[in-house]
């Protein structure tokens, strides 16, 4: 995930997932991998954006709230939570957030 994230005009919803990982990779990067494919198949989906050097920080962009609760209730996704608390996340927060207004270059 190397390019900005081309979203629609505003309002959207933003998923916001700050974590710190442990020194645990079993199996991280493909399940990673796996949830960026699955997202990017839910209705509702727009996008997601991503970046570690310390601190991890995804974002992932949804048409609306609905979308949101629907992904989070997804059986895989559910999966790489209980994995991600039990092993590789020594902390994280989810935030979400309605964005309002956005603007940029490129």
């Amino acid at each position: 995930m190397s390019e900005i994230t081309n979203t629609p005009e505003p309002p959207y919803f933003a998923v916001i997932f700050s974590s710190c990982r442990t020194e645990v990779d079993d199996g991280y990067d493909e399940m990673a991998a796996r949830m960026v494919e699955l997202a990017s198949q839910q209705p509702g989906f727009l996008g997601i954006e991503s970046a570690r050097e310390g601190v991890g920080i995804t974002v992932s962009y949804w048409e609306s709230l609905q979308a949101i609760s629907n992904w989070k209730k997804n059986a895989e996704h559910r999966e790489a939570q209980r994995l991600g608390h039990r092993q590789w996340y020594s902390s994280f927060r989810v935030r979400i957030a309605r964005v309002e207004r956005e603007y940029g270059m490129g």
